[in-house]
C-alpha cells in the first residue's frame, strides 16, 4: 500500500483547523450580536421610564432575576449592565467586528476616548490579539507613547491601514515595557541576562516591539577587517521594509553607545540591505537616556537611530500623565 505524504496530511489538518477556527469565530460573533440586541432592548425600554436612572436600575435588576432562572448566571445584573453600555458605545450593529469576542468588547467599552478605543480595535483585528494580549497592551498603555511622537490622525491611519508608516517612531514604542520577563529592577544583572530573557520570551517581545517584526538573529557576528563584532539582536520589519538592529544596554545611554550602533547600521546598509529595501534602523534599548545628548550626537535629519528606554514593570497612570504633560509643555515652547 502506497504511503500518504506528510504534505497531504498537513493540508487536511490545515483545512480542519481553519474550519474549527471559523466556527468558533462565528459562534463568538453571534454571541456578541446577542448581547448587543439585549443592550438595545434595555436602552429602548429604559427610555420610556419617567425616572430614567431609577427605572433603569429597577429594569436591569428585574430582568436579571428573570433571565438567571432560565439561562443561568451568564445574564447577571452586572452582565446586563455591560450589554447596556455595549449598545451605548456601539449604537450601530454593522460596526461590530467579527474578529472580536465578548470578553474583548468588555475591555474596549471601558475606554472612554473614542480614538483610543478605535486604535485598539484596529490593532486587535490586524494582529489577531487574544483577550490576554489585548488586556496587556491596554495595561502597558501602547497608545499613549505613540502619541508622544506622532499626531493622533497618523497613528489611527496607520492602524486602519489607510497609511503606511513613514518613520519608525510611528510604530516603535518608547518606553518599551518588559514586565513579561519577570526581572526585578536592579543593577546587578548583565546585558546578556536581559538578552537571554528576551529570547526566551520572544513572542511577547515581538508583541511589545510593534507591527511587522520578524526575528532574524541573535549575537550576529560581523567582521570588519580583522575585528569581530557581535550585534545583540537583528529583526526585519515588513511594514518599514528594512532590517532593525537592537543593542541592549543596562545603563544610561552614552554617545559611545550611539557610535557603536551607528557602525552596525552602516555595515548592514552596505553589506546586507537590498536595493529595493529601506535603510537599516538601529534601536538602543537602555535603562535611561538624555534626549538632548541623543539629538546632538546624531545628525539633525536622523531617521535611522532611535533610543528607547525599557522598564521592567507596567507604567502607572500618573507617571504616564506626567510624561504626556511634559511633552505638551515642550511642544508649546
Amino acid at each position: 500500500m502506497a504511503s500518504i505524504s506528510k504534505t497531504f496530511i498537513a493540508n487536511i489538518k490545515e483545512v480542519i483547523e481553519k474550519a474549527q477556527n471559523n466556527a468558533v469565530r462565528a459562534v463568538n460573533h453571534v454571541r456578541v450580536q446577542m448581547y448587543w440586541q439585549i443592550g438595545q432592548h434595555i436602552v429602548e425600554e429604559e427610555q420610556q421610564g419617567k425616572e430614567r436612572a431609577e427605572y433603569g436600575t429597577y429594569l436591569i435588576k428585574t430582568l436579571a432575576k428573570e433571565l438567571e432562572q432560565d439561562f443561568g448566571s451568564g445574564f447577571s445584573y452586572r452582565q446586563l449592565n455591560f450589554c447596556r453600555q455595549f449598545y451605548l458605545t456601539f449604537p450601530k450593529v454593522n460596526t461590530l467586528r467579527s474578529q472580536l469576542n465578548w470578553s474583548q468588547y468588555k475591555l474596549l467599552i471601558r475606554i472612554e476616548d473614542e480614538d483610543k478605543r478605535t486604535y485598539y480595535i484596529e490593532e486587535t483585528c490586524n494582529n489577531n490579539w487574544s483577550f490576554r494580549q489585548l488586556e496587556r497592551q491596554i495595561n502597558s498603555q501602547l497608545y499613549e507613547p505613540l502619541l508622544m511622537s506622532n499626531d493622533k490622525e497618523k497613528v489611527l491611519a496607520v492602524a486602519k491601514k489607510e497609511a503606511k508608516p513613514e518613520h519608525p517612531k510611528e510604530i516603535i514604542k518608547d518606553p518599551m515595557v518588559l514586565e513579561f520577563l519577570g526581572l526585578k529592577p536592579q543593577a546587578d544583572y548583565y546585558e546578556q541576562d536581559l538578552e537571554r530573557a528576551l529570547i526566551s520570551n520572544m513572542q511577547s517581545f515581538l508583541l511589545e516591539l510593534g507591527n511587522g517584526f520578524s526575528f532574524v538573529a541573535r549575537q550576529k557576528r560581523i567582521q570588519i577587517e580583522d575585528d569581530d563584532f557581535f550585534v545583540d539582536l537583528v529583526f526585519y520589519n515588513r511594514l518599514l521594509r528594512c532590517f532593525v538592529i537592537i543593542e541592549i544596554k543596562t545603563h544610561k545611554l552614552t554617545h559611545q553607545d550611539l557610535g557603536q550602533l551607528q557602525m552596525y547600521v552602516n555595515y548592514y546598509d552596505r553589506t546586507e540591505k537590498q536595493e529595493d529595501e529601506n535603510p537599516t534602523i538601529g534601536i538602543l534599548l537602555c535603562t535611561d537616556k538624555n534626549n538632548t545628548m541623543v539629538e546632538y550626537a546624531l545628525p539633525e535629519n536622523n531617521t535611522q537611530i532611535l533610543a528607547s528606554k525599557y522598564q521592567l514593570y507596567l507604567p502607572k497612570k500618573e507617571d504616564l500623565t506626567k510624561e504626556l504633560k511634559k511633552l505638551l509643555d515642550e511642544s508649546d515652547e
